[in-house]
């Protein structure tokens, strides 16, 4: 702990028994917070999304919480009554740090309003940790939204340059720039003959991996024309593509039928639950992100942590993140284009260079480095007064 005067912590946003990358990020980073001495909770929605907002299947996890973290199911997204609630319990409680992920302007007008009523104590000091400031697909309002969001916060911690760069085109506030840590929660690496022996898949075979949620933004359209150009037909490859459809699943099975890709696709469409991560990373030999807009992505901090080589597009903030030629490479959103690192990815053997220049690489990215960012920025406001 390397500031007395804060002790107190709040994380706002979604967490344990809610499902995704966001939650367990928010879980992950109270856990860092307890070993650094913080007293920590976090606090939770008991309504997140209105079902019919929600365009999967459920969006609570499987899974038993691994920590023991102080979880708190209070916040109803759609109610301005619970939010002037839990905003004056928080303000009461006077926490010296709140920290409020942001990743969508649908919560603009609850965290906003949340954060608004806490700081009135004069004491809390809420930063902003923001994934998306401008969100992938846009809608009527975000803006109004995001700015009203904004002008509720003292600070801001971008995991991007991108990300900050948007956020201070809606107000200017002092900010912080720290990169997503890796995801070291996901279980061990192990062998791809064992990982392809739980997925019931044949070692022998080369696997390219597309995981997460499949949204159009993330340019699924384009690695399945990448495998079906001529420079990767003759390769012992296939694509694993493991996560659920938040798009139209119907158009993807098209594209595959007419580019007579089914004998070289593993389709787990569904939500991989996090004890099944490690059998899908482990088994791949290339994992290929070839998002047409992006901020910054957890898969590639997944892929860090299973010392995965990465393929992925030059958009927003990934090209940040992987050093192009040293752990994976950076390619404009072309199917030919992709197919070509691809292909020379395997050509020229490149896995033991990119694994062992990751061992480096990773070091950056480390759970202590953000909650040291987090605690200057908040002595940064705190001298501010």
């Amino acid at each position: 702990m390397s500031d007395l005067s804060l002790k107190k912590v709040v994380i706002i946003g979604p967490a344990y028994p809610y499902r995704g990358g966001i939650a367990t990020y928010n879980e992950r980073l109270a856990k860092e917070f307890l070993d650094h001495g913080y007293d920590v909770k976090i606090e939770t929605f008991n309504l997140q999304y209105p079902n019919f907002l929600f365009p999967g299947k459920t969006q609570f996890s499987t899974n038993e919480p691994t920590d023991k973290l102080t979880i708190n199911r209070s916040i109803n997204s759609v109610w301005p009554l619970n939010w002037l609630k839990v905003g004056n319990r928080i303000k009461k409680e006077q926490p010296d740090l709140v920290i409020v992920r942001y990743w969508l302007p649908f919560m603009g007008p609850s965290l906003g309003t949340i954060t608004r009523r806490i700081q009135s104590n004069g004491h809390t000091k809420v930063i902003c940790l923001a994934d998306n400031v401008i969100p992938h697909e846009q809608r009527l309002g975000d803006a109004v939204f995001t700015r009203y969001f904004l002008n509720g916060v003292n600070g801001l911690l971008a995991m991007t340059q991108k990300v900050l760069d948007d956020a201070l085109s809606f107000r200017q506030i002092p900010t912080t720039l720290s990169p997503h840590p890796i995801f070291d929660n996901f279980g061990t690496i192990t062998s791809k003959e064992a990982a392809c022996q739980n997925l019931g898949l044949d070692p022998s075979i080369n696997y390219l991996l597309f995981f997460g949620l499949i949204r159009d933004y993330k340019g699924l359209d384009i690695l399945l024309d990448a495998l079906a150009d001529e420079e990767l037909k003759g390769q012992q490859l296939k694509l694993i593509i493991a996560g659920e459809f938040y798009s139209g699943a119907e158009k993807y099975h098209e594209q595959i039928k007419r580019l007579e890709l089914n004998d070289r696709i593993i389709l787990r469409d569904r939500y991989i639950p996090d004890d099944e991560v490690a059998n899908y990373f482990n088994a791949a030999s290339l994992v290929v992100q070839p998002y047409k807009t992006a901020t910054q992505s957890g898969v590639t901090q997944v892929a860090y942590h299973f010392n995965k080589p990465m393929v992925v597009t030059n958009v927003g903030g990934l090209k940040e993140m992987i050093p192009d030629g040293k752990v994976g490479f950076v390619v404009k959103p072309d199917a030919k284009i992709l197919a070509s690192a691809i292909a020379r990815f395997f050509y020229e053997n490149k896995e033991a260079e990119f694994k062992s220049n990751m061992a480096i690489e990773k070091q950056k990215y480390s759970w202590p480095l953000l909650v040291n960012a987090f605690e200057r920025l908040y002595n940064k406001l705190k001298k501010n007064d």
